[in-house]
């Protein structure tokens, strides 16, 4: 069954409706490997510096604090242990790659969920086109209220548009991204999606599921 939903021009009418690909727009959102996808995605995205020192690190230390014995204190062999203020950090973090990997079917099944939910639940809002002449803030808050979407909203074009990103990079919680870098986090921290039609068939382009070949017998 094809998923057919409307055009709107930037007035806020209907002036098309457009048939969307079902494997892209149509499927049973996984929510389960749209977590993992977004775990994944997060924690690709730490830098993994942080770093502390331990006992052996720490500069000074190389004098015993005092005599082993006759004194009624814990032997202690350096003022550099972590009980010691100065000392060393024991279990503290060192630098670390926090990536994790992920099958690329099951990073495309995700991103093809998430779409798909926005579809279902009425969260994507399909432009005829959208381009500047130059940046116009005033007129993207003018378009965005009168198609009703309301902040948080992606706005996703097929190509980077450096005047549509100046005239929406002052609104509160709107961003611009291009067909070819939507992804999960972007997705899921915006309620809305407005997309242009051409950003709708740069998106099926790229995304839409390649049909498997099968070797032929020899």
């Amino acid at each position: 069954m094809a998923v057919k939903v409307p055009v709107y021009n930037l007035s806020g009418e209907v002036v098309d409706h457009i048939e969307l690909v079902e494997e892209i727009f149509g499927i049973t959102p996984n929510q389960a490997v749209v977590h993992q996808a977004l775990v994944r995605q997060l924690a690709n995205a730490r830098q993994g510096t942080a770093s502390t020192k331990t006992r052996a690190q720490v500069s000074g230390g190389g004098r015993k604090p005092f005599r082993q014995k006759g004194t009624g204190r814990a032997r202690r062999g350096s003022s550099r242990a972590p009980l010691y203020r100065g000392g060393g950090v024991a279990f503290g973090p060192h630098p670390r790659s926090y990536g994790q990997a992920m099958p690329k079917k099951m990073r495309r099944l995700a991103l093809r969920s998430v779409l798909s939910a926005k579809v279902a639940d009425g969260e994507m809002v399909v432009v005829d086109q959208l381009a500047f002449d130059q940046p116009r803030t005033k007129e993207m808050a003018r378009i965005l209220e009168a198609l009703g979407i309301s902040s948080p909203a992606l706005i996703v074009t097929a190509e980077h548009d450096d005047n549509l990103y100046r005239s929406a990079r002052n609104l509160e919680r709107v961003n611009t991204l291009p067909a070819n870098l939507l992804n999960i986090a972007d997705l899921l921290s915006h309620k809305m999606l407005m997309i242009t039609v051409a950003g709708v068939r740069r998106v099926e382009e790229i995304w839409t599921p390649k049909p498997r070949r099968i070797a032929a017998k020899t």
